[in-house]
């Protein structure tokens, strides 16, 4: 009998302010250690926390972005507990009444998309990090993260696969940096996932879960959760238990490894922050943000499909806010004459492998959009063939400057007369008898050798449907 794997993530989501949720400190990453922890990120004696407004704001702009209900009130709490780097001895953050409830994001996988519910999205404040190395057997403590700014947003366990919840995992990724409230770099802690995995039988309640702390990559995600799933279910079937527990993964033996038994919610012994008052957020806070929301993917993958363009296309396209502009911007640029199919294949081909290769944002590109549109103009008209355009967008790649410019300078303007590219076919069929005799003998190889000569013979210059259309002509003559 099978088993079915139930995941849900919380996500901390590093919110993009320049200064602490409850103090005036830095936000900025890499400061040497302890040099942007203030007196109120530690609560010292006679210290009150005020809470930054723009956090507020960033959480608000999640809400919306997700479709889900942003609370006009809702209220901070004090979550208690004891560890080395948490030196007031409890975390702000919020318990039963967050800033967002609900909503949901949309995921494709290789089944198809999937909707994947939200419970909850609340502010909190980061702790600081203990430091293990270089030590000489002791630990460190940096409290340069507490206090830092966090949006911990809380999934439901809807997602059946560790593909799925990698799949959820980037498109939340991709989200709060399309709206701009986290810049997601997951190798400075700007970004992690707690994963939360049980399996069952199908249709059975729930099983115990477990929660996988601190995953920053998303291929530790992906590993960490099957890793995870063949182990409960090792345990079940040889008659064992699942403890409900809190796990790391440990990236090098590929397996997920007890941290400590896994505490609920009343073990945080949680209640209201006397220092802080309930958060009011009124209706024209609300609209003053929701006037400055950009386009969010899922609009634009709908109106990137009235271009006839397939899902897997919309996807890629839509994966990052730059991208879709830049899409956008080429079409804009490029008019009717040029097909949007052709304009999704060159930037979801060349120009992303490119941008791969030098580990740039489509905002970054070498080639513009007018550039890119320019290149496909000449492409349409005939001027160049597809391949000699890949040469050119290389050298437009390289900074040498225009499409035109490069298509004249370099002598790679495509042959169409017809005149000249007879002469050209008669030339390489007197030459290749051989083909031209297996091709009469219905081998239709050798027709694209035949293609393929008169290629070199003009070294790529020829209009390649003419070149198709003359020998067909000739050879059927």
């Amino acid at each position: 009998m099978s088993w079915e794997i139930v995941i849900g993530l919380e996500t901390h989501a590093q919110l993009s302010t320049r200064a602490k949720i409850f103090s005036g400190a830095s936000t900025a990453f890499g400061a040497a250690p302890n040099t942007q922890a203030c007196a109120v990120d530690i609560a010292l004696p006679g210290v009150l926390p005020v809470l930054n407004r723009g956090a507020v704001d960033r959480a608000i702009r999640f809400g919306l972005a997700v479709g889900a209900t942003v609370n006009r009130t809702s209220v901070f709490a004090r979550k208690n507990y004891f560890y080395p780097d948490l030196p007031k001895g409890y975390q702000i953050s919020q318990f039963e009444l967050p800033i967002v409830v609900g909503g949901s994001i949309t995921i494709l996988t290789s089944a198809g998309e999937k909707t994947v519910r939200l419970t909850r999205a609340h502010l909190e404040e980061d702790a600081g990090k203990s430091l293990h190395e270089d030590f000489h057997g002791a630990s460190g403590i940096d409290l340069n993260r507490a206090g830092t700014p966090l949006l911990e947003i809380v999934s439901e366990p809807d997602m059946r696969s560790a593909e799925e919840a990698v799949a959820y995992a980037r498109a939340l990724h991709a989200l709060v940096r399309w709206i701009e409230i986290c810049d997601g770099n997951m190798q400075e802690g700007s970004f992690r996932c707690d994963a939360n995995v049980s399996v069952r039988r199908p249709g059975a309640p729930l099983g115990t879960r477990c929660e996988i702390k601190n995953l920053n990559s998303f291929r530790f995600l992906e590993r960490s959760i099957e890793y995870e799933a063949r182990r409960q279910i090792e345990v079940l079937e040889s008659g064992g238990r699942i403890d409900q527990e809190t796990r790391l993964y440990d990236a090098e033996r590929d397996e997920t490894r007890s941290m400590r038994s896994k505490e609920e919610a009343h073990d945080y012994r949680y209640f209201p922050d006397p220092d802080l008052l309930p958060l009011l957020v009124s209706e024209e806070w609300i609209e003053e943000i929701r006037s400055t929301m950009p386009e969010l993917p899922q609009a634009k993958r709908i109106r990137f499909q009235t271009y006839g363009l397939p899902a897997q296309d919309t996807a890629t396209l839509t994966s990052s806010r730059s991208m879709s502009e830049y899409f956008d911007q080429t079409i804009r640029n490029a008019g009717v004459m040029v097909a949007a199919k052709d304009v999704a294949n060159w930037i979801t081909g060349s120009l992303s492998a490119k941008l791969n290769e030098a580990d740039k944002d489509a905002s970054e590109s070498n080639v513009s959009p007018v550039q890119m549109a320019a290149l496909l103009a000449r492409i349409q008209d005939g001027m160049i063939s597809g391949k000699i355009a890949k040469e050119v967008f290389d050298a437009m790649w390289a900074g040498e400057g225009e499409p035109d410019a490069i298509i004249e300078r370099r002598g790679l303007r495509q042959i169409s007369d017809v005149d000249a590219l007879e002469v050209i076919v008669a030339a390489v069929l007197a030459a290749n008898a051989r083909s031209v005799a297996e091709f009469h003998a219905g081998k239709e190889r050798a027709f694209n050798a035949l293609v393929g000569q008169v290629m070199k013979a003009t070294q790529g210059k020829a209009n390649p449907q003419q070149v198709n259309d003359l020998l067909k002509k000739k050879l059927a003559g």
